[in-house]
Parts: structure tokens; C-alpha cells; sequence
């Protein structure tokens, strides 16, 4: 998983959001990963799920040897050539594979195939510069008291960490010593260290018995979970299993990670924690399947649920998205490290923030005299610069008008950079500023005022630019992170589950890369709640693995909203969970309501009535008001979502419940969703139980508001062209494929490039210089789809070619596209399938193909959930 860094915040500067038509606008815009280029985005190896249940749900071995033998006869059989990579049986009953593109959905219709899903790949999360402290983000969660005040460790538990390895010489982590040490107890090395995904000639993993990480991101995680040295993780006496299924760089594959959640099984870990996961995918997905079995076996499983916030809502990954797990989002720490300057002629240090998207200043040298010229808002409010900045620096107060018309005004006066100081208390991250050379950095309000009183001097002022850095208190400090996933989950159910500190956390490294880094992303929030998994089962031994999520659910703290927490309104639950981790109030309650939350799902029909659970687990009477707190919801476009305060009504049947202690009342609540009058909106709140001299309890819930088969799934893509402007391309197309940097079975997993044919064409099904001269079909997902199919059509009737042998494609669960430009490509190579015949060659002739995509949570027999088109004539002409 990837993550950011502060600093990404642009254009408005206004205290209040402003109102936008139906909606709120950010003080500063959010980050998007959109671009207007055309990108494809393949796979080359696949799933096969077999019918039986796993040998965790009861299955015997004899007979899950017995099926996976049967598939292979069978597969051989109908000419389907498979090459096994690995064969899984406690979590998940199947196996991945290699194979050519053109045999996928003969596999599909091999008697014993469940399901096909692709075998997904995931990076290695990059590192930042900064260095903040853990102490920090242990005391945003409370896990700082768990541990002085309440006396909690982690003693006695056992944490697997599915990453990079773990450094087990590491003195923070019971090091230095030989694998297993007293820390790490347990591990392997799936992979090897020159394994990486990406790549044909790596692609083969190379096990082997030792997990030292090579990387640096399984130490990072391991510590928060549990260092004890110059860094304190969240329960610093638990012990590790170290299970390593990267190499030292690169990416990897889903079924290796199937093949770790299984030893974890075996080693008989307590928490799993997955800090790694596949965007824009499905609880269907194998991780997650295998995840969720896993609890059902007994452990907690957490996982980050994804960095890509900046692709927009449906964003979320397995196996963080499984229907057990603990899915985790990310919050920025409340503390940074920032770069300071002396001020000239007092000496007093300056700490500043860079601007995005301008210049840094140096590290060394003394700047140019400093000048105030005001506000500077010269284009919309008619300001005039009060000074002169030629040759100088701006001296620049926030407010009335974007950074980038500060910026712009000054540097065009001359400017050498500018500094922007806070009209309102503490540090800022701003940016959105067009390059104009000049640097731009952010101060505090009271540095601002600190470098005017020296402009009332007698002496120039300037700044001193030094390589030093000062902790400061985070602007967006206990805000959700620019790059946290969004939900909800593609069938609606509600992700993420929980947040916790993951911008910008200090953790162990390994030693031969420096002992400690700084890394952000909800790979850094996941170990937290793994941590505080360990802590509450410290605390209460006999708390089943499925009930940790809804303590840990019940006693969250949800946030204001990041666009502007001024305006008091809590953040999108499908963007929070429950809210911020707090670890006291869990291990310390005394009520649960279950369950721990509330996915109401799609609400075009108004009201919907739900029912839930008070259990009073104290030693006296509890009396409960009962309350709603909502939160924005979200709606527009799937990949830059934008914001709205159309709350749902809430009402309960009782607004005050009493439960006896040892008992349990249920709780009527009707839910009315708000009006659909925006596209693809998302809402959400928090059912709150509020126990009269004790604490609160919240049960999140989200839904959809209106139908939510009326989005649109198979679009067209707007392609931003050289010279800036838009052109549509009316997706799907037909293509052939013209270029390929890398194949994976002749799939182009790299650097493919594909050439419409919206005339029609002629293949030969061959390879024509180095190429596979087969027809592709390019389409575009702005959302999941449910079922994907393929039907091979009578050029000149439109009719199957066969009643029952027809289908070129047939998938189920099928990802969304990462951007509103990119693409899959799917290969038909004259094959037919159907009905579970053997593989039938199409004759050569006139076809075209009709692709027809299910919404999710589609009806099949319903024909307005299917989305179709009909390719151009494909002329097959073998020769």
C-alpha cells in the first residue's frame, strides 16, 4: 500500500466552506488521481475456486484432493493447458494458475469451477522524510493509557504481520538473534527476496524458511504493532509471526497471500494483521473469502482497506473488504516534522511548510529582505500590494483568495518566493499554486506577526535557511488522510470499519536501512487496531474473534469532516468507519450493540426498519438515551466525488431504553434515506446509545439513496489530448493489440497498446510479429460489475451461434477501472464454451460479440440491469 504525505491541500482559502449548488466544497480541493490518459490495466493469472466448502468449513482432505484431481482430468480433457502455481485448501478450495487469455472461460465451464477471479497484484508502499514521534499516535488512540493505567501489553498474544518480512534483529523487536527469536516466533519467506510480480522472469516464487525483511515495510508495521525500545508499539509484549510475501522490491500476487493466511492458520496466531490489499475489488474476492474464513476459525483479521482516496468512492480492497474483517481507514498523526528558518536580525527559528506544486527553498543561504505587501488578493478582491516585492521576498497574510493568486500577484511583481503567514492559529498545509519559479511556504499566524514586528525595525529582515526541523502540531492533525479509501463496498455493505492514526507515523526499519523511518498510508493504521486487537483480548480472553470488530466498533471516535472541520459536521462514514480507534474505552466498556454496524443498503423504496441490540454486560442497571449524529454523505462522478449534507430522518421507536445488568434489549429504529436528487449518492450517520452516567456507544450505518442499479456502469472515456482538450471516446471498442512491453502468457500485463477497429476486422487467431493477431474487446467500468459476458453473435442475424456454446467471456465480480481513463482488455481467441461441453472452435466467418455487463447487485433476469453493446463484424479468416 501507498501512501501520502502533508501538504497536498490547494486553491480556497475561505474560513467556511462554500456552498456549491447542492453541495459543500472543501477548503481545499481533494486529491485525484485523474490524469485524461488512456491507461490499460490487465491481469495474467487466475483463481479457480472449486464447489466445495474449505477444509476449515468441515470439507475432508480425501476429498478436496479428490476434487482438485478431477478438475485437472477435466481441464486436460477440453484441451485447457494449466499450469498450477499453488493449491490451497483450509481457507479457500482452489488453486492459481497461468494460462493463455483465450482459455479463461473454457476454464469456467471445467465441471468443479465455482468461480474465476483474477489474481491480483499488490506494491510495496513507498517511505517519507519526515519524523514525527509514535508517541504521538499511541496517545490519538489511548493506547498510551491502556498501557500505564490499565496495565495491558499484549503479553501472551501472538500478532502475524503478512508483509515484507520482519527484521527480527532489530533491537526494538527482541533482537539482535538468529530466526526464531524470543519476539519472533514464528514466519516464512514465501517468495524470496528477488521476487517481483511485475516482471515474467521473476514471476516464480522462491520459498524458503527465513522472513528477514530486505524492504523495510513488514519492520515499520511490526513496530507499531508492538515495538519496545526507542520506539513503543501499541502492545509491546505480543509475539510475531513473520510472514513475508514480497521480495525486496517489486509487487505481489493474491495467492501468496492465501498461502500465508494459511500457515498463519497453522501457527495459530491470535491477529492476523494485512497491510496490503487489491483496489476497486469485491468481498467475493478469494483474500477476502480466505480472511473471513479465518475468523470463523478464531482470529482477528485486520486489513488496511487502501490508498486510493484520490480515485474516488467503490474504492476500498480485499481482503480488507471481507465480510469478517476489520477494514482499517487512516487519520494523520497530530504532530509533524517541518523544516525551519531563522529569522534575521532577532534569530528566532521559523518553522514552515512548502507549498505543493511550487519550488522549495534551499537548505543553506540567507534569503532576499523581506517586504509585507498584505493580503495580495489583487484579481478578485482589487487589492493592492502594499509594498514593493521586487527582488524580494512577499511577506503575505492568508485569506479572501487562493494561495495560487497570492502567489501569482507577487511573483509577478518581481518576487525572488513568497511566505503566506496563517490568519488563524497554528501551521497550514497549502498548495494548488501554477510554478513560477519563486519558493512558497506557509508560516504560523504567530510567526507572521513575530516578522512584521521586525518590519517595523529599523534593519532588514530575512531569513536564515537551516537543514534544521521542529515538531509541530499537525494542521490536519486527527483529519482522515488525503489517500484513505472510500467505500462503500461494491454490494453495498459498509466499508471502512474503523480508523486509526496512519499519516506519517515514526516505526523500526531494518538496520541496514537506518533502524527507524517514517511512512504513511493505511498500511500504518491497520497495525494499530491489530495492536488494540491484542490489548482487548489481553483484557477479555473469552471475547470471540467476530465480537473484537464491534467493541472496537461501539467505542470509536468519529471526526469532522477533513474539507473543513470548522464547520463541526462529522466526516462520510464510507470514508471513516466508526471512527478513530480508542482503546481504553473499548477494553473498559461495559455495553455492546450489535451488531456493529448497519449497512442499509439501497433505498428507493423511502423508510426502512432495522433492529438492534443494547447488551448490558455491568454489574448495574444502565439507562440509554437514544440519538442520531449524522454525517455528509457523498455523490457525482465514482472517481472525484463531491460532498452534501442531505442527512437521512432518524427515529426511534424508544428514546430511552433501560437493560438490566446481564441482559439485553432490543432497539426498533426506522432509517428514511434523503432524497435521490443527485446521482450515486452515499449517506450516512451514527445510532448512538448514550448511557446515563457512563459512556457513549455508536453504531455507524450507510446506505444508497435511490436506485442503485440507475449508475451506469460500462462509460465512455474523455481522454485529455496533447494540446489539452477533451475527446470522448465511445467505449467499448474493438481493437487489435499493436504493442506490448511485457507478457505474462500472452496476456500484455505492461506497456500495452491496442488500435481501434471500429469498421470491423479480419484476424487470423496466429501471431503476427511477435503479436497475437486476436481480437480484443476494450471497455471502460466506472463501477463494479457483477457478472461480465461475451456472447459470440451471427454477423448478419444477431442470433447466438449456438443456443447453448456461445460465451467468449464469462466472469463474475469483476473490479471497477482505478480512473475515469483507463481500461481492460479481454481476448477472444474463436473459442466457444457453454453448458459445460467441451471447447468448440467457431468456424472461420462473420461474428460479432455482444458484451453484456450485470450491475451490482444486479437481477439477472431483470434485462434494465444489463448494460450491453455489440462489437463491429470480427472476420475469422485462419487461412
Amino acid at each position: 500500500m501507498f501512501g501520502a504525505t502533508v501538504g497536498q491541500a490547494g486553491g480556497e482559502t475561505a474560513a467556511h466552506a462554500e456552498q456549491q449548488g447542492d453541495g459543500l466544497a472543501p477548503i481545499h480541493p481533494a486529491p485525484s488521481a485523474e490524469d485524461g490518459v488512456m491507461t490499460h490495466e490487465s491481469n495474467g493469472l487466475w483463481f479457480v475456486e472449486l464447489e466445495s466448502p474449505p477444509g476449515a468449513a468441515g470439507t475432508s482432505q480425501g476429498h478436496l484432493n479428490r476434487e482438485r484431481q478431477e478438475f485437472h482430468e477435466q481441464a486436460r480433457d477440453r484441451g485447457v493447458e494449466v499450469a498450477e502455481r499453488m493449491s490451497f485448501d483450509e481457507l479457500f478450495n482452489g488453486l492459481s494458475v497461468e494460462l493463455d487469455p483465450g482459455d479463461v472461460d473454457k476454464l469456467r465451464e471445467v465441471p468443479g469451477v465455482q468461480a474465476l477471479y483474477p489474481v491480483e497484484t499488490v506494491s510495496i508502499p513507498e517511505t517519507t522524510a519526515e519524523e514525527p514521534e509514535m508517541a504521538n499516535a499511541l496517545a490519538m488512540t489511548g493506547s498510551d493509557i491502556a498501557q500505564s493505567e490499565l496495565g495491558l501489553s499484549g503479553d501472551g498474544l501472538r500478532v502475524a504481520v503478512m508483509d515484507t518480512g520482519i527484521d527480527y534483529t532489530h533491537p526494538d523487536l527482541g533482537g539482535p538473534g538468529q530466526f526464531p527469536t524470543q519476539r519472533v516466533v514464528a514466519g516464512w519467506d514465501f517468495v524470496g527476496d528477488d521476487f517481483d510480480a511485475g516482471h515474467p522472469d521473476t514471476l516464480e516464487p522462491q520459498p524458503n524458511p527465513d522472513p528477514m525483511d530486505c524492504h523495510g515495510h513488514g519492520t515499520h508495521v511490526a513496530g507499531i504493532v508492538g515495538a519496545e525500545g526507542e520506539v513503543t508499539g501499541v502492545a509491546p509484549d505480543v509475539e510475531f509471526g513473520a510472514y513475508k510475501v514480497f521480495g525486496c522490491d517489486g509487487i505481489t500476487t493474491a495467492d501468496v497471500m492465501i498461502a500465508a493466511m494459511e500457515r498463519a492458520l497453522a501457527d495459530d496466531m491470535d491477529v492476523l494483521n494485512m497491510s496490503i490489499g487489491s483496489a476497486f475489488s469485491w468481498p467475493q474476492y478469494p483474500t477476502a473469502k480466505a480472511s473471513d474464513e479465518l475468523v470463523r476459525q478464531g482470529m482477528v483479521v485486520v486489513a488496511s482497506i487502501g490508498n486510493s482516496g484520490a480515485n474516488g468512492v467503490y474504492s476500498s480492497g480485499a481482503p480488507g473488504l471481507g465480510e469478517q474483517v476489520i477494514g482499517v481507514a487512516s487519520y494523520e498523526n497530530s504532530h509533524i516534522s517541518v523544516h525551519t528558518a531563522e529569522a534575521n536580525p532577532s534569530g528566532e527559528p521559523v518553522p514552515y511548510m512548502p507549498m505543493s506544486e511550487a519550488p522549495e527553498p534551499p537548505t543553506t543561504g540567507t534569503s532576499a529582505e523581506l517586504v509585507d505587501v498584505g493580503r495580495a488578493c489583487v484579481e478578485s478582491e482589487g487589492d493592492e500590494l502594499t509594498g514593493d516585492p521586487y527582488a524580494r521576498v512577499a511577506l503575505i497574510e492568508r485569506g479572501a483568495c487562493t494561495f495560487d493568486e497570492k502567489y501569482a500577484a507577487a511573483m509577478d511583481a518581481g518576487a525572488e518566493g513568497v511566505v503566506i503567514y496563517n490568519n488563524v492559529g497554528g501551521m497550514f498545509a497549502g498548495g494548488g499554486i501554477t510554478d513560477r519559479g519563486g519558493f512558497a511556504i506557509g508560516i504560523s499566524d504567530t510567526d507572521g506577526a513575530h516578522l512584521r514586528e521586525l518590519l517595523d525595525g529599523d534593519e532588514p529582515v530575512t531569513l536564515s535557511w537551516t537543514e534544521d526541523q521542529a515538531e509541530v502540531p499537525n494542521p490536519n492533525g486527527g483529519l482522515i488522510s488525503s489517500f484513505s479509501s472510500y467505500g462503500m463496498s461494491p454490494d453495498l455493505d459498509l466499508k471502512p470499519d474503523i480508523g486509526a492514526p496512519g499519516g506519517l507515523i515514526r516505526s523500526t526499519y531494518p538496520m541496514h536501512r537506518g533502524e527507524y523511518a517514517t511512512v504513511s498510508g493505511t498500511s500504518m493504521s491497520s497495525p494499530h487496531v491489530a495492536g488494540a486487537a491484542a490489548l482487548l483480548l489481553e483484557a477479555h480472553p473469552d471475547l470471540r474473534a467476530p465480537e473484537v470488530r464491534t467493541v472496537l466498533q461501539n467505542s470509536a471516535n468519529p471526526t469532522e469532516w477533513w474539507g473543513n472541520p470548522d464547520l463541526g459536521v462529522l466526516d462520510n462514514v464510507h470514508r471513516q468507519g466508526a471512527g478513530m480507534l480508542d482503546v481504553p474505552a473499548a477494553v473498559e466498556s461495559t455495553t455492546i450493540l450489535r451488531p456493529g454496524k448497519l449497512a442499509v443498503g439501497e433505498s428507493a423504496t423511502g423508510s426502512d426498519r432495522h433492529r438492534f441490540r443494547i447488551v448490558n454486560n455491568g454489574s448495574e442497571p444502565a439507562t440509554y438515551r437514544m440519538w442520531h449524529a449524522p454525517a455528509l454523505g457523498t455523490h457525482g462522478s465514482t472517481f472525484t466525488p463531491e460532498f452534501n449534507s442531505a442527512y437521512a430522518q432518524v427515529t426511534f421507536r424508544q428514546d430511552e431504553v433501560t437493560v438490566q445488568p446481564g441482559r439485553s434489549a432490543i432497539v426498533h429504529v426506522t432509517i428514511t434515506a434523503p432524497p435521490d436528487e443527485q446521482e450515486n449518492m452515499q449517506y450516512g450517520g451514527y445510532l448512538v446509545a448514550d448511557e446515563v452516567g457512563g459512556g457513549e456507544y455508536r453504531m455507524p450505518y450507510a446506505g444508497f439513496a435511490g436506485d442503485y442499479q440507475s449508475l451506469e456502469a460500462m462509460t465512455s472515456i474523455e481522454e485529455v489530448d496533447e494540446d489539452g482538450s477533451v475527446v470522448e471516446r465511445d467505449v467499448p471498442w474493438l481493437t487489435r493489440i499493436t504493442a506490448c512491453e511485457a507478457f505474462i502468457d500472452n496476456e500484455c500485463v505492461e506497456g500495452g497498446e491496442f488500435a481501434n477497429q471500429p469498421d470491423g476486422a479480419t484476424f487470423t487467431l496466429d501471431t503476427v510479429d511477435g503479436l497475437p493477431d486476436i481480437p480484443y474487446i476494450l471497455v471502460h467500468f466506472s463501477h463494479q460489475v457483477q457478472r461480465l459476458e461475451m456472447v459470440v453473435t451471427h454477423a448478419e442475424t444477431g442470433r447466438p451461434i449456438h443456443p447453448h456454446r456461445n460465451k467468449a467471456v464469462d466472469l463474475e465480480h469483476v473490479n471497477r477501472n482505478a480512473t475515469s481513463t483507463s481500461y481492460f482488455t479481454y481476448p477472444w481467441d474463436g473459442t466457444v464454451t457453454g453448458m459445460q461441453d467441451r471447447v468448440w472452435d467457431v468456424p472461420d466467418g462473420d461474428y460479432r460479440l455482444e458484451v453484456r455487463a450485470l450491475k451490482a447487485l444486479g437481477d439477472p433476469k431483470n434485462d434494465e440491469h444489463w448494460e450491453t453493446w455489440t462489437s463491429p463484424v470480427i472476420t475469422l479468416d485462419r487461412g
